[in-house]
C-alpha cells in the first residue's frame, strides 16, 4: 500500500464564545488570526507552513468538529477514499475550502471526523512578519508560549484496539504503542502515527457513549526552557494549568496541559524521539512503567478524565490509566460487553 496520509494540518473546535476563545488564543496562547469566513475564525503559529493550524467556529459546547489531514500525494487523496469507502465507511467530496483544494470528509466508526486533501496554499508572510531566514513560514513569535506547530491531538473511543486497528488497516497508521492497566486486561491508551513522531493521533478509552469525543490537542514549542518558561507566564496571567509540566512516558515529550475558555483541553509539548523503523511492533506499557509520567511521582488530577463534548458521569481513562473513583464508570460497561 502507497504512504496514504502525511501529517495531521489542522483541526476545527465548536465554542459557545468564539470570541472569548479567539482573544485567549491571541492573547494567551500566541496564535494569530489571519481569516475570517462564514461565522468560522482560522488562526496560525508562526511556524505553520500552511495558512492555518487551528478554526474556530460556534457550537452549543465545546468539541472537536473535524480533523485535517494532508496526504503524501494527489494519488494518495484518490486512494484513501477508495479504502474508506471500500471499509464501509462513506464521505463526501468537496472542490476546495479555505486553504486548501480538493478534498475527502468521512466520519469514522467511532464518530470522528476526518477531512484529507493534497493541494494546499502555501503559506507567504508579508512584510511585517516576514523571517530573516528563509525556511522560517514567518518571525518567531514574541509570545511566551508562541508554538512553532500543531503537533497531535487524541481524542477518545469505546474500544482502543478496535480504533487503532481500523485506522491502521484502512489509513496506514503506525501503532506506536499501547497502555494496559496493571490489574485488569483493558487497554486505555494507544498512540498512532503517519510519519516518524511518537505520535499525531492517540485514543483513550471512553465510557460515553457520545460518539466522537476528544480529550485533547496539542502545539510544538522547540525546547523543554520555552515550555518552562511559558507555564512561568501562563501562572503569572492567572492561567491555571491543569497537569504538569513532566515528562510522558510513551513518546518521552515533555508536557503541560491547560484548558481554554470553553472547557477545551490544549497540551503543549516538546522532546520526544523519532522511531523510523518500518516494521515497528508496538509494546505493551502499564500505568506502573511510567506510561503516561516517566518519572512516576506525580498523580494525574481526576479532571483529565473529561473529554469533550462533556457528558457527565461518563469519564475517560486516560494516558495514567483509570483514576480512583472513575472505575465503575469505566470498567463495568466492558466486562458487560467483553471488552478489553
Amino acid at each position: 500500500m502507497i504512504k496514504l496520509l502525511s501529517h495531521l494540518s489542522h483541526i476545527e473546535i465548536a465554542t459557545p464564545d468564539v470570541e472569548a476563545s479567539v482573544t485567549f488564543y491571541e492573547n494567551e496562547f500566541g496564535l494569530r488570526v489571519v481569516a475570517r469566513e462564514d461565522g468560522k475564525v482560522y488562526l496560525r503559529s508562526w511556524g505553520d507552513y500552511y495558512t492555518y493550524s487551528l478554526v474556530i467556529a460556534e457550537g452549543p459546547e465545546a468539541a472537536l468538529n473535524v480533523m485535517g489531514w494532508r496526504t503524501s500525494s494527489a494519488e494518495a487523496l484518490d486512494e484513501a477514499a477508495k479504502r474508506i469507502e471500500a471499509a464501509g465507511v462513506h464521505g463526501e467530496w468537496a472542490d476546495r475550502s479555505v486553504g486548501h483544494g480538493k478534498s475527502y470528509t468521512f466520519t469514522g466508526p467511532y464518530g470522528h471526523t476526518m477531512e484529507l486533501y493534497w493541494d494546499v496554499e502555501k503559506y507567504q508572510a508579508d512584510a511585517e512578519h516576514a523571517s530573516v531566514f528563509p525556511d522560517r513560514p514567518e518571525k518567531r513569535s514574541k509570545h511566551a508560549v508562541g508554538p512553532r506547530q500543531l503537533d497531535h491531538v487524541t481524542v477518545a473511543a469505546s474500544d482502543v484496539r478496535g480504533f487503532a486497528k481500523w485506522y491502521n488497516e484502512v489509513l496506514g497508521f503506525r501503532i506506536m504503542a499501547y497502555t494496559v492497566l496493571d490489574d485488569h486486561p483493558v487497554t486505555v491508551f494507544s498512540v498512532l502515527t503517519t510519519n516518524e513522531k511518537s505520535h499525531d493521533l492517540g485514543v483513550v478509552l471512553d465510557s460515553s457513549s457520545r460518539p466522537g469525543r476528544i480529550n485533547h490537542y496539542a502545539y510544538w514549542v522547540d525546547t523543554r526552557e520555552e515550555l518552562l518558561q511559558g507555564a512561568d507566564v501562563l501562572m503569572e496571567n492567572n492561567i491555571p494549568i491543569e497537569y504538569g509540566p513532566s515528562i510522558h512516558g510513551i513518546g518521552e515529550q515533555s508536557f503541560l496541559y491547560l484548558r481554554d475558555p470553553s472547557g477545551m483541553r490544549i497540551e503543549v509539548n516538546t522532546g520526544g524521539y523519532r522511531n523510523y523503523v518500518p516494521d515497528w511492533e508496538p509494546n505493551d506499557w502499564k500505568p506502573s512503567t511510567g506510561s503516561n509520567n516517566l518519572y512516576r511521582n506525580g498523580a494525574m488530577p481526576i479532571s483529565m478524565t473529561e473529554s469533550f463534548p462533556p457528558d457527565a458521569g461518563r469519564p475517560t481513562a486516560t494516558e495514567e490509566g483509570i483514576l480512583p473513583g472513575t472505575e465503575e464508570a469505566i470498567l463495568n460497561p466492558y466486562a458487560v460487553q467483553g471488552r478489553g
